[in-house]
């Protein structure tokens, strides 16, 4: 008697089949004919007419019509369907670069396909939006495997057979349009064709059993020769071929009865289980503008809500706030229903996070915005708070983001990028990542490497092998789906993925979420290891310093909402009526995140980008100046008198630039009391500043602090601490020194310095202008000097000695055109020490100074951020800057990474000129007790003049007792009108006790989450001194304070 088994279908219907005993003939032993006989038989370009392959699709049909226009913009569907479209023939061109060309596509299905599958068939160059009804409904792109939309899974009487579609199509591929290459800048005139568009019956029992076949094919290659499984899957489906007739259909359920026997052999308890996410990893910008990632994201996301209807198991995970925003508004329907499988836990929003941001450059303030957006608008529209950040693509992750996370909610973190390290590999997939303060959050890097994989064998076979924890945790994240330009799953990545669930030989699949995934790997972190400190990407060094405009944007943005939250928080205390710009503020600061984006601010984007980028910082500096000088002028009472507002929580004494009654330029020393306004007061220095000319052509500077002798190329001489009695440049070699390297990666152009570049050395020694003095009061001393770089580009530097001011400033003007170039400034300084220190976000960390191991040596181009300092004891220099983030201390010489010159993706970057301030600072005693930091913030937050009454009194609306406290942020509460949230951090990694002193009228004081979500049940003791305060070394307080 035969018993009868089943074969699933992936519409979740079973067929009956006849279990077979194979062929009693023997089998040869040959492994490559039988496998390569296999692969033809399922081949698309060797014997099409004969074999499986061939056999997909069944009857074809012309469409009724088929029209097209052409247009530049990015258009909604209500305009593109009242526009004239004329004939388009299959063939015809299209274009160019980024234009937008929609078709009409006019189609009958004829009646005699009854109960079969219907598909139009369309193979496009470009990414392809399907439209029905008004509404968006499937994305096709061949670079994503997406060539056909289902008109019906079975065509019955009653469906339509008479349709009209509108397919729009983006003239770009899923990779932008590089010029001979991806990297490269775009081809503008690159042309578009349409080469296939028909109507056709799709076979769906031949694709499943082309599934089949792949799938065992891919085991007998994945396992290798060795594995008996291996062979299993050989002579299975050798067997599978000699009994599958390809024009005969009812021979199919014999050869899947073989395929389903193996992949239903189940494995043993202990196999490696690995969690399925579907995913679509959209950069937010990169090969393309911003504007078409709105695109994709209809697209792809469209694509996976018409997956999920057909396949209630699986599970999409989802980042980016901003992309949900973009949908809402550009797909008001299709949001609608991935509202819905949100509820359903189909469609999961992941990250928390209003972009998927670099990990190194911005601001910790602004690390903490990407949260406060990202989680407040998943929360308001999905009901949801992400408890795991999403950052599967960035170039390197700061030490201070485990203890920004948790202030989040978040507690799990996952990505992959380390696995591109260029010299050493990374010793864990899961672990426990310690930041800066001691915070640790569970992080997992998926084994197999990938954000995108396809659901195939090799990847299954790649996370376990590659899993460097075996024995610690036995579960990790596959995440399958078209990636960086969007597309994502695909059906026959879910029918791979289903047919080997558990599998004897491979690892057992589960759909899965991140939540269960975490789940799973908290339950057995008791083995984990502990990684402490930031995850350095060894790779991508250059975009610390690649497109130096964005990145001054970036700061002086991060400054100008700074001061802008600030000035409008004490305007709000000072006057009841004024209006905190609430919607403003949101606004702006929603256009800094979005272009912290991972491949923005690092500058790895093609020139469209940029371009939008330098005009969204445009408009936060427009729109910004306007709220400031709102803020401003209630502070000033409206006055007529000059006045200075120091947004900074200690008292500057600094010179600044003034105008007198007649609108001339001027100086003035003044000192304003820490985050407080004070009256321009006309006061002379202690010391002034001496700025004389020697007889052999240098120049001195002193002021009573520093001297410092320029020779006539405006190299230092010297720099002399003057109370310290040292020397701080190094004996036998000049300080700013100018250096030009060669600049040829190996193949990301605008990503990568390579080690190598070292090797090019050459010093800027062409003068054009010898140093001369500029001005000279007792104020302020400048002198100025031209260098000629090369017959293109030119650097003019002002050196500035301030009265009563600790560093020596250099105000340069780069006229910029080189190519494969890499212009730096060295410092050779006096001082010996084995790590360096680097600002990074709310704290510091060291680095190494030597190479001794290959884990120092790949750090020999590093990320910071206002300032470095190399110092023994008793003494250091440290090199402040107002827009760089590469820097470089090997041995003692101090290095700043000023600009680069790539050629791809943007072939004009940095063209142009530059301006950019950085200054040295040479320091008796610890960095932290001569008050580097502060000086730092000073040279990066200007003091912002003010029109307020003559009479007015100098006044401070808070100040710390510890210098050792930074408080980084004062703005109104995210959801308590007139209450403000004060953020602070302990700055020197110490443990130190710390009182907070406000002039305002504060009745409440509360502990709060990053989120301002309050923390305890009991407020925090308001003193008379004021508010006292414990911090661990680079802990973050953040403060309700209920006015």
């Amino acid at each position: 008697m035969v018993n009868r088994g089943q074969v699933y279908l992936h519409n979740d219907s079973w067929i009956d089949f006849i279990p077979v005993v194979m062929a009693q003939q023997p089998v040869l032993k040959n492994r490559r004919t039988l496998l390569e006989r296999a692969e033809k038989f399922i081949s698309d370009v060797y014997f099409t007419d004969c074999n499986l392959r061939g056999r997909l699709y069944g009857d074809s049909c012309l469409l009724e019509s088929l029209t097209s226009f052409s247009c530049s913009k990015r258009i909604s569907f209500q305009e593109a369907s009242k526009q004239n479209f004329t004939p388009h023939n299959l063939g015809d061109t299209f274009g160019p670069t980024w234009w937008t060309c929609w078709f009409k596509v006019t189609l009958k299905i004829p009646e005699s396909w009854r109960g079969k599958e219907v598909h139009l068939l369309w193979e496009c160059d470009g990414e392809a939006m399907v439209w029905r009804d008004e509404q968006p409904v499937q994305g096709l792109t061949k670079e994503g495997e997406k060539t056909s939309y289902i008109l019906s899974d079975f065509l019955k009487d009653e469906d339509p057979h008479s349709l009209t579609l509108y397919v729009e199509v983006a003239c770009n591929g899923l990779f932008g349009a590089g010029q001979g290459s991806m990297i490269a800048a775009p081809d503008p005139n690159r042309r578009f064709s349409l080469q296939k568009a028909e109507l056709v019956v799709f076979n769906r029992d031949v694709q499943e059993l082309l599934t089949d076949f792949e799938m065992l094919i891919d085991i007998v290659k994945a396992v290798g020769k060795e594995d008996q499984r291996g062979y299993q899957a050989l002579f299975t489906v050798n067997e599978m071929v000699n009994l599958c007739n390809p024009f005969d259909h009812s021979s199919f359920s014999k050869a899947r009865g073989l395929a389903h026997k193996f992949f239903n052999q189940r494995n043993g308890e202990s196999q490696h289980t690995t969690h399925a996410m579907g995913h679509c990893h959209i950069d937010t910008a990169w090969l393309w503008p911003y504007e078409e990632t709105i695109r994709k994201c209809g697209r792809s996301w469209v694509t996976a809500i018409r997956l999920m209807e057909k396949n209630p198991d699986f599970i999409f995970t989802c980042s980016q706030a901003q992309q949900f925003q973009w949908v809402k508004s550009w797909y008001p329907g299709l949001y609608t229903q991935i509202q819905h499988y949100v509820k359903k836990g189909q469609f999961i929003p992941v990250g928390g996070s209003w972009v998927e941001m670099d990990g190194n450059l911005p601001s910790g303030e602004s690390m903490v915005r990407q949260f406060l957006e990202g989680q407040d608008f998943f929360n308001r529209e999905f009901e949801i708070i992400c408890k795991e950040f999403w950052l599967p693509d960035t170039f390197g992750y700061s030490a201070q983001l485990p203890q920004i996370m948790l202030g989040c909610g978040i507690s799990n973190f996952l990505t992959q990028k380390l696995s591109w390290n260029l010299v050493n590999t990374f010793p864990h997939n899961t672990f426990l990542w310690e930041g800066l303060d001691g915070s640790e959050v569970l992080t997992h890097f998926p084994p197999g490497e990938s954000y995108e994989m396809k659901g195939k064998i090799e990847d299954l076979v790649k996370t376990v092998k590659n899993n460097k924890d075996k024995g610690r945790t036995n579960h990790s994240a596959v995440l399958f789906g078209f990636g960086d330009g969007g597309g994502g799953p695909t059906q026959l990545m879910l029918d791979r993925l289903r047919r080997v669930q558990d599998t004897d030989g491979l690892p057992k699949v589960q759909a899965s979420s991140p939540e269960k995934l975490f789940s799973q790997l908290r339950a057995e972190s008791a083995l984990l290891c502990t990684w402490t400190g930031e995850l350095f990407l060894e790779l991508h060094q250059g975009t610390y310093t690649t497109q130096a405009q964005i990145k001054k944007g970036n700061r002086q943005c991060e400054i100008l909402l700074h001061d802008i939250e600030i000035a409008s928080s004490l305007a709000l205390c000072q006057d009841k009526t004024f209006q905190y710009p609430v919607e403003k503020l949101r606004e702006l600061w929603r256009l800094l995140l979005l272009n912290q984006f991972h491949d923005v601010i690092p500058g790895s984007c093609i020139e469209m980008v940029v371009e939008d980028a330098l005009n969204y910082y445009e408009e936060i500096r427009s729109g910004g100046a306007v709220l400031l000088q709102n803020a401003l002028s209630v502070l000033g009472s409206k006055g007529k008198s000059a006045g200075v507002l120091n947004s900074l929580p200690w008292e500057r004494h600094e010179v600044i630039q003034t105008q007198d009654g007649a609108g001339l330029p001027g100086l003035a020393l003044v000192r304003v009391p820490s985050l407080g306004l004070s009256p321009v007061k006309d006061t002379q220095p202690m010391t002034p500043v001496l700025v004389t000319v020697q007889a052999d052509g240098t120049v001195l500077m002193e002021n009573g602090i520093i001297q410092t002798v320029i020779n006539k190329n405006g190299t230092l001489a010297s720099l002399y601490l003057i109370g310290a009695n040292r020397e701080a440049i190094s004996d036998c070699s000049h300080g700013n020194q100018f250096i030009m390297f060669d600049d040829i990666p190996l193949y990301w152009d605008a990503w990568d310095t390579m080690d190598y570049h070292l090797q090019t050395r050459k010093p800027v020694l062409e003068v054009v202008q010898p140093v001369c003095v500029s001005s000279s009061s007792g104020l302020r001393g400048v002198v100025s000097f031209t260098l000629r770089i090369s017959d293109k580009s030119t650097i003019t530097q002002e050196i500035v000695m301030d009265a009563a001011c600790q560093y020596l400033k250099f105000n340069t003007e780069v006229n910029w055109f080189e190519s494969h170039k890499f212009l730096k400034v060295e410092f050779p300084v006096r001082v010996r020490s084995a790590s360096a220190t680097y600002e990074i976000q709310f704290g510091h960390l060291q680095r190494p100074t030597h190479r001794n191991t290959s884990w120092d040596w790949a750090k020999y181009e590093v990320w910071g951020h206002k300032w470095a300092d190399l110092s023994e004891h008793n003494f250091g220099v440290a090199l402040l800057n107002d827009c760089k983030y590469g820097y470089s201390v090997y041995k003692n010489t101090m290095t700043l990474s000023l600009l680069r010159a790539p050629k791809a993706p943007d072939a004009n970057a940095d063209m142009g000129t530059h301006q950019f301030t950085y200054a040295l600072m040479p320091h008796a005693g610890s960095f932290q007790d001569a008050a580097v930091i502060q000086s730092a913030y000073n040279l990066n937050f200007p003091l912002r003049l003010v029109r307020c009454n003559p009479d007015i009194i100098p006044w401070s609306a808070f100040s710390i007792s510890s210098p050792a406290v930074i408080l980084e942020t004062v703005k109104q509460a995210e959801d308590r009108k007139g209450a403000l949230v004060v953020r602070l951090y302990e700055s020197h990694g110490s443990s130190v006790s710390a009182t907070v002193c406000t002039t305002l009228p504060v009745k409440e004081a509360w502990l709060c989450d990053l989120l301002e979500r309050r923390d305890g049940g009991q407020p925090v003791r308001i003193a008379s001194e004021g508010i006292s305060l414990n911090f661990k070394p680079f802990q973050i307080v953040t403060l309700l304070l209920i006015m």
